[in-house]
């Protein structure tokens, strides 16, 4: 029920994130989802794709930095309070979020949102006790 995530380390100037892209478009590698969030000298992106060992092979193989970690993926409902009730559930198990981000297949219909956990095991146990649909890793890369 975990999803592997890439974390990219970047410089913080122009064309890095056009390079990425790249490098991942010429070896087939499809992104599924991505956040990106910067400070003043360098970023970290961080995507969901379709195939996770071979886009840290050749971004390896050009020169960026790269690691992988895992990260949860929910079934959300893509409604007012979906997001709330998701995260009132974690709050009460006191588990902490360290961070997340989400996408929207069709409005109307589920959102699936990424969360990374401080403890990972016991935030799916909790979740899918809570009648929270975690997807597994190959749902998310086929997305």
């Amino acid at each position: 029920m975990k999803v592997e995530q890439i974390s990219i380390f970047l410089e913080n100037k122009s064309g890095r994130l056009a390079e990425v892209t790249h490098v991942l478009s010429g070896a087939g590698v499809n992104i599924r989802a991505l956040s990106l969030a910067d400070t003043a000298d360098f970023g970290i992106l961080r995507l969901i794709v379709n195939q996770t060992d071979r886009a840290k092979q050749v971004l390896k193989e050009t020169g960026f930095t790269v690691g992988k970690t895992e990260v949860v993926a929910l079934e959300v409902p893509d409604r007012p309070g979906g997001l709330g009730g998701i995260l009132k559930v974690l709050h009460e198990a006191g588990i902490n979020v360290e961070y997340m981000y989400a996408f929207v297949q069709r409005s109307g219909d589920n959102a699936i949102i990424i969360f990374r956990f401080d403890e990972t095991d016991k935030a799916i146990s909790v979740l899918t006790g809570a009648g929270v649909r975690v997807l597994r890793g190959e749902e998310v890369y086929a997305l």
